[in-house]
């Protein structure tokens, strides 16, 4: 099989955006899905048999699954799923209010495991299939101002290190990829949401830290075309990577990690 069809949620803007513009541009098929699909099919500007333009908000079970079956109906497959979609809810934790928090584990991992359920028992019944899922290096490694961002990206991960053993045998891969910080709108105003809660214990902590996030908005040292164009290599590898961190920061930060783990669980071992 020469072409490949991709369903890429969150495909508006951002890393989606530029997986389903370089997808098209390796001359695979893409169906992509967005809250908002205004001005998405002109932009990829690709034939309409190549490429499906689908509203989806990955929340909802039932728009999931009519997605997937319209992408059926229009391609007959699906080669790639890509759960993208997703926010960042940052904050420190006692200034973000519970329905926030929620939503925030919505959207970034009930969201991607609706789109999963639908998706998979194509996959399953094709033996074949690549499931990549975009998480963080915020989810190996948690910092303030994002543990409930973190927390979701924890779950996310540890819920696809799982299946990816249960799906393994039946011929269906996994990519979680694990990016630090990159030059895309995700730190935006219109994308990332700030706790609203006034706690005084942390007003001056908060403050530094939105003053950080202002000024890294669109400064990130990370450059998303790389990675996208990583991501499409990785799709058509015979024996794809089962995690891509990317960026100097995301390795530095998830080595760190490692070596404080390492610490801890020897000194653990020493205590028992």
């Amino acid at each position: 099989m020469t072409d490949k069809v991709w369903f890429i949620t969150g495909a508006g803007r951002g890393l989606g955006y530029l997986l389903a513009r370089d997808a098209l541009k390796a001359g695979d098929k893409v169906v992509a899905t967005s809250q908002s699909v205004d001005g998405i099919a002109e932009s990829l500007s690709a034939s309409d048999h190549r490429l499906l333009v689908l509203p989806l908000d990955v929340t909802d079970p039932g728009a999931a699954s009519a997605a997937h079956e319209a992408a059926i109906e229009t391609f007959g497959r699906i080669d790639v799923l890509v759960n993208n979609a997703g926010r960042a809810q940052l904050g420190w934790f006692e200034t973000i209010p519970e329905e926030d928090v929620r939503r925030q584990f919505e959207i970034n991992l009930f969201g991607a495991m609706n789109v999963a359920r639908a998706v998979l028992p194509t996959m399953r019944r094709q033996r074949s299939g690549l499931v990549v899922t975009i998480s963080s290096v915020n989810g190996l490694v948690s910092n303030p101002g994002g543990s409930v961002y973190s927390a979701s990206k924890f779950a996310l991960e540890g819920w696809m290190e799982g299946l990816a053993e249960e799906i393994a045998p039946l011929g269906i891969r996994s990519l979680i990829v694990e990016p630090g910080m990159m030059r895309t709108n995700f730190l935006d105003p219109s994308t990332a949401r700030q706790g609203d809660i006034e706690v005084a214990d942390y007003a001056d902590a908060v403050a530094g830290f939105r003053t950080f996030i202002t000024q890294a908005n669109g400064a990130q040292q990370n450059d998303p075309e790389r990675l996208s164009a990583l991501i499409i290599a990785e799709a058509s590898s015979p024996e794809p990577a089962r995690r891509l961190l990317f960026g100097v920061d995301a390795h530095e930060w998830a080595n760190a990690k490692c070596q404080q783990l390492a610490v801890e669980i020897s000194a653990s071992k020493a205590r028992t």
